[in-house]
């Protein structure tokens, strides 16, 4: 097993943490991460035998990677994993139980909007000193950090952005992708002249996906959140929503659109942009009667308000928290592993398409020769930001309230203004809470 092309005890050793493995536990005692030595749930900080929780677990796709995974370090460590799991609609409110309640313990696979609220709970170990020289690149590392710390270690990297089918973009004379977005416009007015029912860009107009206005608003100008303050009401978010809405009354986007409704417009050729996590290619082209899909989905920059401006894009991924307490090192050696690993991370990719979050594991000639990871790394990823609303409990509810004012812009009951003012206001009571 190699990190990144050194031995995995060598980059433990460097990181200072010691050789668990095969010089028995303890060596990590006095290199451990803050917060080393408070044991959360009662157990044995220096056990070889801990949990690994993850959603995945829970996933038929997903599943027979990650075991393999596990019984790999099993055999290498000879240390027994207990795999833990719960559907990914009630793994955050199991988990915050659980972990409330001292039942959780090792390794904890979290989406990385939940990060804050689970560093909230004082039950995770800081691994700024793991994650520092591991090749993490600075947007993974970023994805990692709540509050200046580092509670978890990346372990797949992406980001929700653009998917262009070139196949339609080619049809309608458009031989490059719009960069701002008065080109963008013109684009799907070119897109709409075809016909047959296309939808030029199958942007998400129903409340469920409704948060894919933030990037649209930070590309106005909008910092959503800055200083302590709300500033959605601003000007830029309101001229966002009025652009959003312009798209709408024009039929540029259409009504009642979620993520499964613009996949399944884009798979049937009916969508020529729509918004999606890295995932989206192999999703949507799996679904597609068209076989040849794959091969026009491109990756597109967000177009920019003026030129020079920087692409905006929503982080998305997932990192390995550890807990502290039972086999909380070997369990912080276990997640260096699965993140780093080249083998590892390479093989994880072939099966699931998740990028890696390592510098070496991106430039591993598995993933490198994939052409549209690449791309959507450097074009999209490179400048993507989590949202400034993860760090509060209520984000979701806070997504909800702002989608809601929007859509009610769409359909025609309420102004950009008055919407975004009161999405503002209600943004701001909900972080008072």
């Amino acid at each position: 097993m190699t990190t990144s092309g050194i031995s995995r005890r060598g980059a433990l050793r460097m990181l200072g943490i010691g050789a668990l493995g095969a010089a028995g536990v303890g060596a990590l005692g006095a290199c451990a991460p803050s917060g080393a030595g408070v044991a959360s749930n009662g157990g044995d900080p220096k056990s070889k035998n801990f949990d690994f929780t993850s959603w995945s677990l829970n996933e038929e796709a997903a599943k027979p990677s990650i075991e393999k995974i596990i019984a790999a370090w099993e055999k290498a460590e000879n240390s027994k994993i207990r795999a833990v799991s719960y559907p990914y609609n009630e793994y955050l409110s199991q988990l915050t139980l659980k972990l409330g309640g001292g039942e959780t313990t090792g390794a904890v696979h979290l989406d990385i909007a939940w990060l804050a609220a689970m560093a909230q709970m004082g039950k995770l170990v800081d691994l700024g000193t793991v994650a520092d020289k591991a090749g993490y690149t600075d947007v993974a590392l970023k994805s990692g950090v709540y509050d200046g710390k580092q509670y978890g270690l990346p372990w797949n990297t992406g980001s929700i952005g653009v998917i262009a089918n070139s196949k339609l973009l080619t049809k309608a004379g458009i031989k490059e992708h719009p960069t701002t977005v008065e080109e963008f416009e013109a684009a799907l007015r070119g897109l709409k002249g075809l016909g047959g029912g296309v939808v030029p860009y199958a942007a998400a107009t129903k409340v469920a996906q409704l948060k894919d206005i933030f990037p649209w608003m930070q590309t106005f100008g909008c910092e959503l959140y800055e200083g302590g303050k709300v500033t959605i009401g601003d000007d830029a978010s309101v001229d966002a929503v009025t652009w959003y809405k312009k798209l709408h009354d024009e039929k540029l986007i259409a009504a009642d659109v979620d993520r499964f409704d613009a996949r399944a417009l884009f798979g049937q050729g009916k969508a020529a942009f729509y918004d999606d996590a890295i995932i989206g290619k192999g999703v949507t082209s799996a679904q597609s009667k068209d076989k040849t899909l794959a091969d026009a989905m491109q990756p597109m920059e967000r177009p920019v308000l003026k030129a020079g401006d920087t692409p905006q894009a929503m982080l998305w991924g997932g990192v390995i928290a550890i807990v502290k307490g039972k086999g909380q090192e070997a369990a912080t050696e276990f997640a260096l592993h699965a993140t780093t690993d080249e083998a590892t991370t390479s093989e994880y990719f072939a099966a699931r398409a998740l990028p890696p979050s390592t510098t070496a594991g991106l430039a591993a000639p598995e993933v490198a020769k994939d052409t549209f990871t690449t791309e959507w790394t450097q074009k999209i990823t490179k400048t993507a930001t989590g949202s400034p609303f993860w760090q509060f409990a209520q984000s979701a509810q806070i997504d909800e309230a702002v989608a809601k004012q929007v859509q009610a812009v769409l359909v025609g009951t309420s102004k950009p203004k008055d919407a975004m003012k009161r999405a503002g206001e209600e943004v701001a009571a909900l972080i008072k809470r």
